[in-house]
């Protein structure tokens, strides 16, 4: 049984209405015994909203502080947070200031770095697609995460490596690997040579794709390639999706021989049977 979640959102993400509370006693009666936090931080983020994605880290510590002390008999709360991180030239030195900031201010036990915007537009937005097919889309967005990998070092882990698909404007959310094969090996070989792993993120189940993310594929070249480092999490932004198809991902990573998943504490990592 997998028994860590660690990638999930309360109200602190600014698409999240989930109180930490809630999570918590759903986290408990799915058989976790660890949760870890990662709200969503992406400063510059483009929205006409003010403070979109962005959280008060004061005013969250406190809080999450307080629920691990509520819960401490029950199950082990972690403090993480996942940064969208961004490669646009005229921005990116500042993101990564403000993160480094962010940290040295506050402690967390797991940082995800993410890709969620890139040319200044989310892939989710379909004016992130005008103009622009599919398959650049895509290596667009791969090439992203080669230029995040080694521009910034606060993350342990990178996350949802192919989210984009969720995002695709046709019907079918699905590509091949192949066609990005080169791309993906440059992006897990920086991620391995810096130390840094991936998670398998099990949205992708709940978004129908058929697979969780990454690919399977993509799963089985890091560890080819000599990558160790595998956190698993649900992107849950609601209580009922903690956890969610975690039998099924345990099941898939045995067979593709993955033996141990990876948990995070004070940003040290430890390594869990399957």
């Amino acid at each position: 049984m997998i028994i860590a979640d660690y990638h999930c959102h309360c109200y602190f993400s600014s698409d999240s209405d989930s109180k930490p509370e809630d999570m918590v006693k759903m986290a408990i009666s799915r058989g976790l015994t660890k949760l870890c936090f990662t709200d969503h931080l992406d400063y510059l983020y483009p929205s006409e909203i003010e403070n979109d994605f962005i959280f008060n880290p004061k005013e969250r510590q406190l809080e999450l502080l307080r629920i691990k002390e509520m819960f401490k008999n029950e199950i082990e709360i972690l403090i993480g947070v996942e940064l969208g991180l961004r490669n646009e030239p005229d921005i990116k030195s500042a993101v990564k200031a403000y993160y480094e900031n962010i940290i040295h201010e506050f402690s967390y036990d797991f940082i995800i770095g993410s890709t969620h915007v890139l040319e200044k537009k989310d892939p989710y937005y379909k004016e992130y697609w005008e103009g622009k097919s599919i398959k650049d889309g895509i290596t667009d967005y791969f090439q992203s995460i080669i230029d995040n990998s080694s521009y910034y070092s606060m993350y342990q882990v990178y996350g949802h490596l192919d989210y984009i698909i969720r995002y695709l404007p046709v019907e079918e959310k699905n590509y091949q690997y192949s066609d990005y094969a080169d791309l993906i090996d440059v992006a897990l070989k920086s991620l391995i040579n810096q130390g840094k792993g991936i998670e398998c993120n099990s949205a992708g189940l709940k978004y129908q794709l058929g697979f969780a993310h990454p690919k399977v594929e993509i799963l089985k070249r890091y560890k080819e390639l000599g990558g160790e480092i595998l956190t698993i999490g649900s992107d849950a932004h609601k209580p009922e999706h903690l956890a969610y198809d975690f039998p099924m991902v345990k099941d898939m990573l045995k067979d593709i021989g993955y033996r141990y998943y990876t948990i995070f504490k004070d940003q040290k990592p430890e390594f869990i049977k399957l």
